[in-house]
């Protein structure tokens, strides 16, 4: 099929998630369709909580911090792996990044996609409503407020 909507590069953004497995799989049919470049990411959050290493904080904080990010890198690695063997089973392109960089997630995933020229970025959503939503914030909401290209959120 002629890909008249211009997705040349699609970015589909995953933690593991029901919703973000839905989005890889709505990614996956989106790209064979249009024979476009399937991006996978996991956007790995600042760790909250933990103690931030400093002057005067205890040693064992920044180990604390390295053990976080090492944990979450083999885990988000496991899941790009994973979506880029479907992709690849269906005949499609794919390539997979672990985004690490210390920004916020949605920062993170629209400046990915703006540096990379995506066209069409594909995600979940936590289905969060009312107040949990107000508290906790939005990724899905953040990154369609602020990304440069169309962005499709799956339920």
């Amino acid at each position: 099929m002629v890909n008249r909507f211009g997705f040349k590069k699609i970015l589909v953004t995953i933690d593991g998630s029901v919703n973000s497995k839905k989005a890889a799989t709505v990614a996956i049919d989106i790209a064979k369709k249009y024979s476009s470049h399937l991006i996978i990411v996991n956007a790995i959050a600042s760790p909250s909580g933990l103690i931030i290493a400093s002057e005067g904080a205890p040693p064992q904080s920044a180990v604390l911090i390295d053990q976080y990010y090492k944990n979450s890198k083999e885990y988000a690695d496991k899941l790009i792996k994973e979506v880029i063997d479907q992709a690849k089973e269906m005949g499609i392109d794919a390539s997979g990044e672990v985004l690490d960089k210390p920004a916020s997630v949605v920062e993170m995933i629209t400046n990915y996609a703006r540096e990379n020229n995506v066209d069409l970025i594909v995600m979940g959503t936590r289905g969060l409503s009312g107040f949990k939503k107000l508290l906790l914030g939005s990724v899905s909401n953040g990154v369609l407020n602020h990304a440069h290209c169309s962005v499709l959120v799956v339920r």
